[in-house]
């Protein structure tokens, strides 16, 4: 059985609490790369505006004159000036807007979001603040919390819920991305490198996984079977 500590901190950085989470539990299944990639492509593509676009020869200004006649001239065989081979001319092919948009199945979406999660809670990229709460927007006391639990690279800040003090401090700093903990997926998980999420945010976030009734009662059963398993081999 797989399981990662993690410690929580205060605003000051200092360790005040532990935490254990077995990921086999919450997490299962191992972590599926192919569909990861996919996830990622699915949001960096639905990101596209698709506004380019550039005019066809049908579009362009000028006349539709032969520029001179077809022979004796000594020159190449031309048409009109707005032919895609003259400067001025249209785009032989022409660029038109067009809807990038596609979506995986929930279920892949859902899934990818907690191998995400899965990967960053290995590499421990994941830091847990017990609480996270300012009285009015003020980006100099944010920036001495980072600085205390030394976070000096990009990171997403996970909430419970919208707090509007807290986004409008963080989004001054460069490489700092906040969003509450319903709003995650795969992309703005792997996006930043460190996870700095509330220690409510972290519990509603697995949580949404399973229940805390059914992960004690997993961890139960996964207990009883290993020491049975123990008491066989012994």
């Amino acid at each position: 059985m797989s399981s990662v500590e993690l410690t929580v901190y205060d605003k000051l950085g200092n360790e005040i609490d532990k935490l254990t989470v077995c990921t086999d539990l919450l997490f299962g299944s191992p972590i599926n790369s192919q569909l990861l990639h996919d996830a990622i492509v699915m949001y960096q593509s639905n990101l596209r505006q698709g506004s380019a676009k550039t005019k066809t020869r049908a579009e362009v200004a000028g006349h539709k004159k032969k520029m001179y006649k077809q022979k004796g001239t000594g020159n190449a065989r031309a048409g009109h000036r707005r032919s895609g081979v003259r400067r001025g001319g249209g785009h032989i092919f022409a660029k038109r807007p067009r809807n990038w948009f596609f979506r995986l199945p929930n279920k892949a979406l859902k899934k990818a979001t907690r191998m995400a999660f899965t990967a960053k809670l290995n590499d421990l990229q994941i830091i847990l603040i017990d609480a996270l709460s300012i009285d009015q927007p003020k980006t100099k006391e944010v920036a001495q919390i980072l600085k205390a639990l030394k976070i000096n690279e990009t990171v997403l800040v996970a909430v419970e819920k919208y707090n509007t003090n807290l986004y409008k401090s963080f989004r001054n700093i460069e490489g700092v991305r906040i969003l509450p903990v319903s709003d995650l997926n795969a992309y703005e998980i792997l996006r930043p490198k460190r996870l700095l999420m509330t220690r409510s945010a972290f519990e509603t976030f697995l949580n949404s996984i399973i229940s805390p009734a059914d992960y004690e009662k997993k961890l139960k059963e996964l207990n009883e079977v290993t020491s049975t398993e123990n008491t066989t081999k012994a």
